[in-house]
């Protein structure tokens, strides 16, 4: 049913359609249908007030009617469980966005997680002005009617979580830079009310093209902003209803989005029956707050007298947490993909027109970074409901009538070129008078070309860019970004103290100690004199949970460290906790303390999927150094003992040596006997690598840095493991099955069975030595010597042999064997054992000469040992310094003769060399002798 309202204006359109494409078709059925469109949306007994997001025009006019029509029920399009939180407001600095977090999901894929939800509100947008109206207002109730933010996840699959965070269009010039605290939002999915642009880029691209502008903003700014922005209630309405229905309409390929569209609709329209049957609310005195989309709905559910067959599907058991977060006008502009100082030129616009009209706008009473808002007492006006007046049809004139040119404002024009060209001297450029003289005209040429008789803020940027940029950015703003802080500024909000959850507070509380203003952005710096101060203790003890849960440049250190068993005696930090209040925030969402955010933490690290024994064993120091609780260490040193023992790889053998040698040392430095579960650790640690050492030789996968480490934790550990009940056998088996194929492995296998006592340091020599010989092998032993690297972790001994074998082979390798294989050398070293080169610099520069005169007359200490005995064979105790030892250390000797039965006087030299009880005795039993001769050698 249609009224005689918009028949004029309907003919128009059809006649006008008829002519273009020569008889009626589908461009007919748009026109027509649009002004359907507006028609329904005046007629519906409940008053519908369609807007757009962050336009001043809406502001004011939502300003215009509240004061009009004093509504005593606000249905509004906001998630429905974000109404508790819009009380906290009054504490906060706008702009600041409401968010819905949610880490640990049920009903949700795990992978999704963390999911976060924002609705930026800003000073200068009529939600604000909705919700300053109704909370300082009695009788006045304010209802949220659009989806909950658990069913913004329901609607949405994955890859379009992000679905609602609008994108920067083709055609607009954005910076190639996010603007500063641009990502104040982090990655949570946005809504806001209102959001009023072509989704047909076809049409975007002919209006931003014919309208002679850059991007969206500046069209919407010229075309509909500046017409609206004095218009009467009606022509707003009409106009609005008109923009979203045309939009609508031309929509096409977006049927996924129109689809979520008209689903948030049957939603809110269900959503406001149900409480105007549970209140008996009269809908006269009721007024509905959407997007000028919303309110060109077709849905079957639209109106009071709509469908009632929407059923709401019910929310999961996902446990949502609420808080209010600092925005900026920038990251509003990144979020929803709008143009570059968009919103703080708008914010702008709107106080000119305050200004200008003379309207009260609503603030929230006690709202921090404004004034109060003067209390008019002024009579209301008469309610008068939409159905029982008659609505004229205001889209004719608007339609037709020419734009108004606003006049120049000579003296606004000028004070922004002065002040332009300072701000460019305070950030680099070389600009002076004539270049402020060269924006003012620039910006009046740029206008005219535009077919505007007034420069707009976007026309003086057009020419500022072009009369002082040039060529270059000498800092780090360029001047684009200059006249957005000129004409308004990046307005970053605040969370008040009193909105602020209960962990931020107690943080807050905790470090008030340092003197410091914790809410302040930017960084500050705190000196903590422990030794001098001791409650400054507590603080340090806040500020290192701090560094472990937040990102690094919130909380950094510049003096002090903590390690395990070292006391703090002063420490500096830098604090940027004002700057970073939304990761505060998000941090109380997961607890009432640091503390027990740190536990949860830790906790879930080493029951979650992907936790090993080096994950448990980095949790028990951290809660070691962050919680000094002993009994949660020791629960998740436990858990480490069952991790390591379900391990099948030995990929994480390095960090778990490395831990348990610190955590080892620790406990042994600082308590009386060890805690149970490393004991257990160290048990099971040895019979493990014990199991899987001959398969970790033989692996390919198996870097030559695990199997190194392995035997670093068995050769470290052993003699505690040994006291423990292991058996020493086992290792001995594992090293005896190990049969590696690659030369670095073998070169560690070696180094084992040195470390055992079953190959020499002479055999290695000689087998380095059968190595340098080989001219087929000759390539391959820099990976040899890369082994004998890695070896210096399970037999630091060894330090003096490696660099005798890299000696071995610059003295006997000629020039053009040596040359070649260098850069091998110096690469498989750098890769393979970087941590042990240190070692080696100082053990050779222990052996080497420590000046260039005595390098001629040195003799390398290897060359002039003697040689070793063999393994087995007859013992040489003829001579020699077997037979010294023997004559001075007589005792064992005199009690092994003993035994044997051959008692005599064995100190008595013999009466010939060779001959006498002592050779006949050594000859005899030559076990002995050798051991000792090896012994003496070494």
């Amino acid at each position: 049913m249609t009224t005689p309202t918009f028949d004029a204006l309907r003919g128009q359109l059809l006649d006008a359609a008829a002519a273009l494409a020569d008889g009626p078709d589908a461009l007919a059925g748009i026109l027509s249908g649009i002004v359907d469109d507006v028609d329904r949306a005046l007629r519906e007994r409940m008053e519908i007030f369609p807007v757009c997001h962050h336009s001043p025009a809406s502001a004011l006019a939502m300003a215009r009617r509240l004061r009009e029509k004093q509504p005593k029920v606000i249905y509004m399009e906001l998630c429905e469980d974000m109404l508790p939180l819009l009380t906290e407001l009054r504490n906060c600095r706008l702009p600041v966005a409401v968010q819905a977090f949610a880490s640990e999901l049920d009903g949700f894929p795990q992978d999704w997680a963390p999911l976060s939800v924002v609705a930026p509100i800003t000073e200068a947008s009529a939600e604000y002005q909705a919700i300053a109206y109704a909370l300082d207002t009695p009788g006045v109730e304010l209802v949220l009617v659009d989806r909950s933010t658990d069913h913004v996840f329901q609607w949405q699959p994955r890859k379009d979580k992000t679905a609602e965070t609008a994108v920067a269009p083709e055609g607009e010039e954005l910076p190639e830079a996010p603007p500063e605290d641009a990502d104040l939002h982090g990655d949570a999915v946005g809504v806001e009310m209102g959001d009023l642009r072509p989704r047909f880029a076809e049409l975007e691209q002919h209006l931003l093209h014919h309208g002679k502008v850059r991007h969206w903003s500046e069209w919407w700014d010229q075309y509909v902003e500046q017409p609206l922005g004095d218009a009467d209630y009606d022509t707003y309405r009409q106009v609005m209803v008109l923009i979203g229905s045309l939009f609508r309409r031309l929509a096409p390929g977006a049927h996924d989005r129109v689809a979520s569209d008209e689903e948030r609709e049957r939603y809110m329209w269900t959503r406001m029956r149900q409480h105007l049957a549970a209140t008996g609310a009269d809908a006269a005195d009721c007024l509905y707050v959407c997007g000028a989309f919303h309110a060109a709905s077709r849905v079957d559910e639209f109106g009071l007298d709509g469908a009632d067959t929407y059923e709401i599907s019910p929310r999961t058991a996902t446990k949502w947490h609420y808080g209010l977060i600092p925005s900026s006008h920038s990251a509003i502009e990144a979020q929803f993909g709008l143009a570059s100082g968009s919103v703080s030129i708008a914010a702008a616009v709107f106080g000119k027109s305050l200004t200008r009209t003379g309207v009260t706008p609503y603030r929230l009473e006690g709202q921090q970074g404004s004034g109060a808002a003067p209390k008019k007492k002024a009579k209301a006006a008469a309610v008068v409901s939409p159905v029982s007046r008659q609505v004229a049809d205001r889209l004719s004139g608007f339609l037709a009538r020419p734009p108004v040119l606003d006049t120049l404002d000579e003296d606004e024009l000028l004070g922004w070129s002065v002040e332009i060209v300072r701000l460019a001297r305070r950030n680099g450029y070389l600009a002076s008078t004539a270049d402020a003289i060269a924006v003012f005209e620039t910006s009046i040429l740029l206008a005219g070309m535009r077919n505007r008789a007034r420069p707009t803020p976007y026309d003086f940027q057009d020419a500022a860019v072009t009369c002082i940029e040039k060529e270059s950015v000498p800092g780090r703003r360029d001047v684009r970004r200059l006249c957005e802080i000129m004409l308004g500024g990046d307005r970053i909000g605040q969370v008040g103290y009193d909105s602020l959850p209960p962990l931020a507070r107690d943080v807050h509380d905790r470090l008030t100690p340092l003197g410091l203003k914790l809410e302040q952005r930017g960084v500050q710096r705190a000196l903590l004199d422990i030794a001098a101060r001791p409650e400054l203790g507590r603080c340090s003890d806040v500020l290192w949970m701090l560094r472990y849960l937040m990102p690094q440049a919130a909380v950094r250190p510049i003096m002090g460290e903590r390690r395990l068993g070292e006391t703090a005696i002063q420490e500096s930090w830098d604090l940027a906790l004002g700057t970073h209040q939304r990761e505060l925030i998000e941090l109380g969402y997961e607890g009432i303390t640091v503390e027990q955010v740190l536990e949860q933490r830790l906790r879930r690290s080493v029951w979650g999927p992907q936790a090993t024994a080096s994950v448990a064993l980095r949790a028990v120091e951290d809660a070691t150094l962050y919680l000094r609780s002993r009994r949660f260490a020791d629960e998740l040193g436990a858990r480490a003992v069952d991790l390591l023992a379900a391990e099948r790889t030995v990929d994480d053998a390095p960090e778990v040596l490395r831990r348990a040698r610190r955590l080892l040392a620790h406990y042994r430095a600082t308590e009386p006997v060890l805690p149970g579960w490393l004991e257990s650790f160290v048990k099971a640690g040895y019979a493990h690598y014990c199991t899987l050492l001959p398969n970790a030789f033989v692996d390919e996968e198996t870097g030559t840095r695990q199997v190194a480490a392995m035997l670093g934790f068995l050769f470290s550990m052993e003699s505690l493991a040994l006291s423990l009940g292991c058996d020493r056998t086992q290792l001995e088996l594992a090293v005896a099955q190990s049969h590696p194929t690659t030369p670095a492995k073998t070169a560690l296998l070696w180094a084992a069975q040195h470390q055992l006592g079953r190959m020499s340091r002479a055999e290695l020599r000689e087998r380095c030595a059968e190595l340098l010989a080989n001219p087929l092998v000759l390539p391959a032993y820099p990976q040899y010597l890369s082994g004998f690297v890695q070896a210096l972790e399970p037999v630091p001994a060894l330090a003096g042999f490696v660099v005798e074998a890299i000696s071995e082979a610059f003295a006997k390798l000629p020039d053009p064997v040596l040359l070649p294989w260098l850069p091998t050398l110096i690469t498989t070293l750098r890769k393979e054992g970087g941590d042990h080169v240190g070692l080696l610099v100082r053990e050779a520069g222990r052996v080497f000469p420590a000046g260039l005169a005595a390098l001629d007359s040195w003799t390398p200490p290897w060359s002039a040992q003697p040689a070793e005995p063999a393994a087995t064979g007859a013992p040489r105790a003829a001579a020699g310094p077997v037979t010294a030892l023997l004559t001075a250390h007589p005792e064992p000797t005199d009690a092994l003769a003993a035994l044997l039965g051959c008692p005599g006087p064995w100190q008595q030299p013999d009466p010939e060399p060779g001959t006498g009880p002592v050779h006949d005795l050594l000859r005899r039993h030559p076990d002995t002798a050798t051991a000792l001769a090896t012994v003496a050698t070494r």
